[in-house]
């Protein structure tokens, strides 16, 4: 009897290993006689190198090597060239400007922000080589500290980067009718500026590297905590000047990635290059303080938007202004500027668009994509004027929502404006109208209110397009035992690969699960792959997942057919067993069939065309997005006296088509939000007007544990895409995007009575009661 696993809650097969202690993260590789490193980093925003002085730390005992900029400068520099790279299309209607700024592997000239790496010390432990750190003499020349963006665009403001004519990393806009024209003619307008406040994405495994050449091959084997395994491989070739057959990249066991470990660092680089230098193996391992600082942030920016209805509450049109902080280097050009500005309208019908979109070079550390990728910025301001727009009109913010939501029927929808890829924006599925109805009946507002407490409930949509291209790999192999081996291009960071991809491969070739291998992110094993960023694993590793196994399916009932002397139409093949439509006919397991051959140990005669092999290699191109969405709720209670903020209720509706696990899918979305809720009310990521990190360990950065945590009130629709042939959507991300908005409307719904207005989280205690204090109505 056939057993379908798509859609099945299968508990995560990788768990007994991890909740047992047998993970292999960078810092379990053995690696004998390995030397370890540790970075010096800038202490200076901005600052001239005037000279380093290494001569005491080559001194320190245990030292191997201490490296500066002028030691490496025959490298190249770092550049995420494949984030760079803007979609011909994309070029060709919006002209957008995206200005390149290499980053050197270790600072010549001078220094951008605190932190970037000016010095590498190699040592027989990371004792020695961080007392050797303190060895290195730099001698500094401060320069003006650029930190906020606005006034890196003044047209005074020193520039950054000399090669540059200011300090704009990029500039797109896009026009959707006549926003003039409806603005012109709107009953109401409202226009609001909202922030969305720097943090950063702070996994629990700071990022690391180790590598080491093989003596007898020369091959250099590199193991990174990395989302993106075969893009450092082929940055480190290109770095080092070899070829990409010779270097292997293993992405390992991975402590959270969250899109932190997505891109390229100059760590990445320079540990490979130690280890072919000392020609002995290197690890490196990033502190906290490192991580924080130094690693890439996330999240700011600042909209100035403004939105146009008629007297019903009918959207007209949106004009908004938006600068994303990009940090000192321009690590990933569009991505996050573009998406903030493509999901910005989000599930509603908003016929006359506005958008303009800057990224400003700061002196802080760069930033790059982190869960959301710039849709929880754009929700935020979009969702927020939502709320500001329906107390102008004396709506109920759910009923101003309701009335411009995009229907079921209008699928697939398409905006006017164009996606990432270049080609018009289209939802492809969804029933958004569903999403808030859900969301709305399970809303339940306490009845009775403490004193000096006040109740408030918010609301906020999003959709999200998901499945990234250009492509991902799956390879499916049956080994003679009979055991399936699948090699994925995407590795996993817990987003239980090895139990979703697998439950694919059960599905498609007709056999259990638990006789499948899944091996995700080891260039060795699948040649070409691009990552697990941007929720598109399950979407381009899955269905290349999907179709490897059907052919795999085809090859095998054709063998099956040849050895059984039978017509292959009258085989079928379910827990890989291989019966016959007669009742009494010939069996054949999958075992028999690879195992066994005409004589002990010698292959089966072919002829050319039909193989004994059983295996097939395939990539998946998506042909456009596969458009999730989701509604979340909030009712939360906010104390007046102490700014004090408690969620009562927590409610969640998402849509990612179909679901392949739903335990999976729960534990995704359940995350995104913790992760949301951290950004809304606890973390942020402070610098001084001198460029200095104020919050550059946990006693000041503050991340939520458990407790802090809802539990959540989960529903789920189910919208298949037509995208693609299994049907699903991305969900990875999803948790993550409307939190910070949700909370912000619902604290402003609780404080209504004292005129607040929130334009910025997160929302602690303190800024609660900054914002009770300059309301214009008294408090009481």
């Amino acid at each position: 009897m056939s057993t379908t696993w798509i859609g099945r809650p299968v508990p995560r097969v990788e768990d007994d290993r991890l909740l047992r202690g047998n993970g292999r993260y960078v810092d379990d590789i053995d690696l004998p006689d390995a030397a370890e490193a540790a970075v010096l980093r800038s202490p200076h925003a901005h600052a001239r190198i005037e000279s380093v002085d290494v001569t005491a730390a080559l001194d320190t005992p245990g030292v191997v090597a201490v490296w500066t900029g002028a030691d490496v400068a025959h490298l190249a520099p770092l550049l995420n060239k494949e984030e760079l790279r803007t979609p011909p299309r994309l070029a060709e209607l919006l002209a957008p400007r995206v200005e390149a700024t290499p980053m050197p592997l270790l600072a010549t000239d001078k220094v951008l922000y605190v932190g970037q790496p000016v010095a590498v010390v190699l040592a027989d432990n990371r004792y020695l080589a961080e007392d050797a750190l303190e060895r290195v003499d730099v001698r500094y020349a401060p320069l003006p500290v650029l930190v906020d963006p606005d006034r890196a665009l003044a047209d005074d403001a020193p520039r950054l980067h000399e090669d540059l004519p200011d300090n704009t990393a990029v500039a797109v806009a896009a026009q959707v009718g006549d926003p003039d024209a409806a603005f012109a003619a709107a009953h109401t307008v409202i226009s609001e500026e909202f922030q969305a406040h720097r943090y950063v994405a702070s996994p629990i495994e700071t990022r690391a590297v180790a590598a080491r050449v093989d003596p007898y091959s020369g091959e250099l084997t590199v193991w990174s905590n990395t989302q993106t395994p075969h893009r450092v491989r082929e940055s480190i070739a290109t770095t080092l000047g070899l070829d990409t057959e010779s270097v292997r990249v293993i992405a390992t066991d991975v402590g959270g990635g969250f899109g932190q470990k997505g891109i390229l660092y100059v760590e990445e680089m320079l540990i490979p290059y130690a280890a072919a230098e000392l020609g002995r193996p290197v690890v490196w391992r990033e502190d906290r303080n490192e991580n924080l600082t130094a690693a890439s942030h996330a999240r700011e920016q600042l909209h100035r938007i403004e939105l146009a209805a008629d007297a019903d509450g009918r959207l007209l049109a949106v004009r908004d202004r938006i600068t994303v902080n990009f940090g000192a280097y321009n690590m990933t050009g569009l991505v996050v500027p573009y998406n903030s500005l493509c999901h910005l309208l989000g599930p509603y019908r908003i016929p006359n668009v506005d958008i303009d979109v800057v990224g400003v070079l700061t002196n802080t550390a760069f930033a790059t994509p982190y869960r959301g990728a710039g849709r929880p910025e754009a929700v935020f301001a979009m969702e927020r004027a939502m709320d500001r727009l329906a107390a102008q009109l004396d709506l109920e913010p759910a009923e101003l929502r309701a009335r411009n939501l995009v229907g079921p029927d209008d699928m697939p929808y398409t905006t006017g404006l164009v996606d990432r890829s270049g080609n018009p924006q289209s939802y492809d599925s969804g029933d958004f109208p569903e999403l808030l109805r859900r969301a709305r009946a399970k809303v339940s507002v306490p009845t009775e209110v403490r004193e000096g407490k006040h109740i408030g409930v918010g609301y906020a949509l999003y959709i999200e397009a998901t499945g990234l291209g250009p492509f991902e790999t799956a390879r499916i192999d049956i080994a003679p035992s009979g055991r399936v081996k699948l090699a994925i291009g995407a590795p996993s960071q817990g987003q239980g690969h090895r139990t979703s991809m697998a439950q694919i491969a059960a599905d498609a070739l007709g056999v259990p699960l638990d006789i499948i291998d899944v091996v995700g992110g080891d260039t060795s094993a699948t040649p070409f792959g691009v990552g697990t960023i941007a929720s598109r694993a399950l979407v381009n590793a899955g269905n290349a997942t999907h179709r490897a196994g059907k052919l795999v399916r085809e090859k095998a009932l054709d063998a099956a057919a040849r050895r059984l002397d039978i017509p292959v139409a009258e085989l079928t093949l379910t827990d890989a067993v291989f019966t016959t439509k007669a009742a009494d006919g010939p069996t054949l397991t999958l075992a028999e069939l690879t195992g066994r051959a005409p004589l002990p140990g010698t292959p089966e005669p072919t002829d050319g065309r039909h193989g004994t092999e059983l295996s097939e290699t395939v990539h998946f191109r998506p042909p456009g997005f596969a458009v999730a969405s989701g509604a979340h709720a909030a009712v939360v209670e906010v104390d007046v006296k102490t700014g004090e903020l408690e969620i009562l209720q927590y409610v969640v509706v998402h849509d990612a088509g179909v679901i392949v696990n739903p335990l999976i899918a729960e534990g995704q979305v359940t995350g995104g939000i913790a992760q949301g809720i951290g950004g809304a009310l606890y973390e942020e990521m402070i610098y001084g007007p001198d460029g200095q990190p104020r919050t550059g360990t946990y006693m000041d950065y503050l991340v939520p544990t458990s407790s802090e945590i809802p539990d959540l009130d989960m529903d789920e629709i189910h919208s298949p895409s037509p995208m693609n042939d299994l049907g699903v959507k991305g969900l990875g991300e999803g948790g993550a995007i409307a939190p910070q908005a949700v909370l912000a409307n619902a604290v402003e719904d609780a404080l209504r009575p004292f005129g607040v207005v929130v334009r910025r989280g997160p929302l602690s205690p303190s800024r609660i009661r900054d914002l009770l204090r300059d309301a214009p109505a008294p408090t009481h």
